[in-house]
Formats: C-alpha cells, structure tokens, sequence
C-alpha cells in the first residue's frame, strides 16, 4: 500500500506535472530574458545603477533556464540517473538562481526608493561603481549560501555511488538538512522580502510628505516595487514551507507512515515550478523599472524597421 501510494503519486507529479511545466516555463522565459539581456548589451547607450542589477537579473534567469529543457526531458522519460557534473551544475544554477533573484530585486527596490530621495543622484549607492561593487558582493554572499548544499549533493552522490541526482529535499540526514534549509530560506529569502517591503513603504512615507510637490505620477515606483514583492511572496513562500515540511517528514523522531511523506513530497513537487515562475515574469519589470531601457528597445526596432524597408 505504502509502496504504490510512493510509487504513483511521485511517477505522475513528476512525468504528467514537473515536465510539461518546466518545458512551458523556458518556452515563455527564454525569449524574454534573451530579449532583455541582448537589449541592455545592445541597445543601451548609458547604464545606471539600476540598470546594472536588472542586468545580472537576466543573465542569472536565462542561464537557469537554459538548464529546464534536460529537466524537462528527463522527467518525462522517469530518467533518474544523472550525469555527476551535470547534476551538480544543474542544481547549483537552480539554487543560486532561487536567491540571486530576488536579491538583485531587493536592491533595485532599494535603488528607486533612494533615486526618489536624491533625484540628482548624488547619493554614493545610485552611482555605477557602487551597482558593481554591490553586484559582486552579491554573488559572493549567494555563493556562499549555496556552499553547503553542493557539498550535501556530493556527499549523497558518494553515497548512492553517483546513480542517482536527488532535490534538495532528499538529501543528506533529515536534521542537518532542516537546519540548513531554514537558514537559507531566512537568509536567503525572508530577509530580503521584509526589505522589499520595506523600500516600498518608505517610498509610500516620502510621497505623503512631498505629497503637494511630487504629484501623483511618481506612485508608479511603489506599485512596481510591491508588485515585485508581492510576486516573490506569492510564488517563494510555498516553496520554501513546503521543502522545510518536506525534510521535516523524514525525521525519524516524527515515526509519519510512508504514504503520509510522500503525499507531503507530492504537495512539495506541486510548489517546485511555481517557485521558479519567477523566472517568467522578471521581463515584465525590466520594461517598468526603467523607461529608458524600454525607449532603447524601441528606437532599435525603429533602425531595424527603416533598414528593412530601405533594403533593396
């Protein structure tokens, strides 16, 4: 009973669910972010400091991206033995995806709210060598988070002799794991929440005081930044509650049955590509946050469209 309850709820998720969405998932967000990476190389005559953490954004969602087709594929053929490297690599960019992306939000959220109180720019963190020395610092501290889940996958993959590539979930001893995965969902992802919160309160806070001055069209910077806020809530918080349920169930203190793990595992699988939707929607902001990317994009759509007609 136990084995066909493990057996069929996780061979269905995972063939009739996981596949099919990771594969919709890269369809909608390749293009996109190639979009917006090739826009900002391209298209972009002067960066700011906005600009530079939208940028690492991209490029960190379309690399992750780039890994969702083999995903896809070995799902839908119940392929669980992974190449090692591959596996390593493969949930490494996940992961580091996962954290990187609502960091560099956080600090665009903490960009517009400082460009709303130095419009001129004086300030040292709107500047572009502060976005750059900002941006590698982020890397470094994500890098880290991310250290100890590689060093948990290389372990598991000694111990199952390198035969199968396991989530996160399952990996390693249960506690230990918890442990690690409640630092990193604080770390990692309520931290910067509360402060995308936050910058879109006080950017609420600023306009009633200016209320008189400013006007009203300087309210799109804080529907955009809660917009974002919202976005990551909605589409993280599942995901993270659910792996910590998850990795919880294991415990053998708990003594759960079987079936009750593996319905748990099942909800858990469900969050999965809801997490990594993130992905998929980001574009939308690169177009809001900032409208001189967006006028970039279409005065070279307007070159393009006059050389096309001009062609012989």
């Amino acid at each position: 009973m136990d084995s066909n309850c493990s057996d069929v709820i996780t061979l269905l998720l995972e063939k009739y669910y996981l596949s099919p969405m990771y594969g919709l998932e890269f369809a909608l967000g390749f293009i996109g972010n190639l979009v917006v990476v090739l826009g900002y190389i391209f298209c972009l005559p002067a960066w700011k400091s906005t600009n530079v953490y939208l940028f690492n954004l991209a490029m960190s969602d379309l690399i992750f991206l780039c890994t969702l087709p083999e995903l896809s594929y070995n799902y839908a053929h119940n392929l669980k033995k992974f190449n090692t490297a591959l596996c390593m690599i493969n949930r490494y960019i996940l992961h580091v995806n996962l954290y990187s992306s609502i960091l560099f939000m956080m600090w665009v959220s903490v960009d517009r709210f400082l460009l709303l109180c130095h419009p001129q720019r004086e300030h040292v963190l709107l500047t572009l060598k502060a976005s750059l020395c900002i941006t590698v610092l982020n890397w470094i501290w994500v890098n880290i988070q991310i250290t100890p889940l590689i060093v948990i996958i290389i372990q598991d993959l000694q111990q199952n002799r390198q035969t199968v590539c396991r989530d996160f979930a399952s990996l390693g001893v249960p506690k230990v794991t918890l442990i690690y995965s409640i630092v990193l969902t604080i770390t990692g992802y309520v931290m910067p929440l509360v402060a995308l919160f936050w910058a879109s309160q006080k950017m609420v806070s600023v306009l009633v005081q200016r209320e008189e001055v400013l006007g009203t069209s300087f309210q799109r910077p804080v529907r955009i930044v809660r917009s974002a806020a919202i976005m990551f809530l909605v589409l993280y918080t599942p995901f993270h509650v659910m792996r910590n349920v998850r990795i919880a169930s294991q415990l053998p203190e708990l003594n759960l049955s079987q079936c009750i793990i593996d319905h748990i595992n099942a909800v858990y699988i469900v969050t999965r590509p809801i997490a990594f939707a993130h992905s998929v929607i980001n574009p939308v902001f690169y177009f809001l946050m900032t409208d001189s990317f967006k006028e970039a994009l279409q005065n070279k759509w307007r070159q393009l469209k006059r050389m096309v007609m001009s062609a012989p």
